[in-house]
């Protein structure tokens, strides 16, 4: 049986009910990074990537309540979608899925006709690659999932975005991660070392634990915890979501059986 990951116990109806979920399991995660890296996944690693991709949705799901509270409306639609984004910029996550979205029409450059059906462009790839775009549908019952958790519902149209936005911005993360591997790891990009607001920041590692850290790596084809919150720091922008993502995925992993 699948180890779950250790839960926060922290105050608050929103923090708790947001680490007493895991809407994104790591079988999800393990298969979009297979379409990424033939790289092999942890277990830490892919709890991680499931913890962070739930912080970021369930912070873009609480910024779309707000907005949809704002007009005293309980089920969230696209708009509240782009309000939430609009108010704070650090939700402006999975950008290539808003090329494919009507929800972003008119903000991208991206031309549409009558129906609301995207026209190609002569410049897009042709390549058949597996895409982020492509599996988005994967994410819809963890998507409806975090809803629930969080007390919303939302319009089809809203889940879709929602979906689109957790299967690119992973799929982003899964090939950074394999970038961080690839040229280094720890090596070049040194560890992260979240820590909890208005705690004092850690000590600096010293060279010694940095490179007893990247000698344990193997024969660096295999993607890790630290990797994955690497690759967090390069997809999100400094910040308290940023923070946040990264303190969640280390008390994610912190049970021994996940690792």
């Amino acid at each position: 049986m699948t180890a779950q990951p250790a839960r926060l116990e922290r105050s608050g109806p929103e923090t708790a009910s947001v680490m007493d979920v895991s809407p994104f399991k790591p079988s999800l995660v393990k298969a979009v990074f297979r379409g990424v890296t033939p790289m092999h996944v942890s277990r830490s690693a892919a709890w991680a990537a499931a913890s962070v991709t739930r912080t970021v949705l369930t912070e873009i799901i609480d910024g779309a309540r707000r907005a949809a509270g704002a007009e005293a409306r309980r089920k969230l639609i696209p708009g509240d979608l782009l309000s939430a984004i609009d108010r704070n910029a650090e939700l402006e996550v999975g950008h290539r899925w808003y090329d494919h979205s009507p929800t972003f029409q008119g903000l991208t450059g991206v031309l549409y006709d009558a129906e609301g059906v995207i026209v190609p462009s002569r410049k897009r790839s042709r390549s058949r690659k597996p895409s982020a775009v492509v599996g988005a549908h994967r994410f819809e019952a963890g998507v409806k999932k975090l809803l629930r958790s969080q007390g919303a519902t939302a319009v089809p149209a809203m889940v879709r975005d929602l979906d689109g936005i957790a299967s690119v911005f992973l799929t982003d993360l899964a090939r950074d991660a394999a970038m961080v591997v690839r040229e280094g790891g720890v090596k070049r990009f040194g560890t992260v070392t979240p820590v909890m607001s208005g705690e004092p920041a850690p000590p600096p590692f010293l060279k010694d634990s940095l490179r007893a850290l990247s000698a344990g790596r193997g024969d660096g084809r295999i993607i890790g915890r630290d990797d994955i919150l690497a690759a967090t720091t390069i997809q999100l922008s400094g910040g308290n979501l940023r923070q946040r993502a990264l303190t969640e995925a280390r008390e994610a992993t912190r049970n021994p059986s996940a690792g």
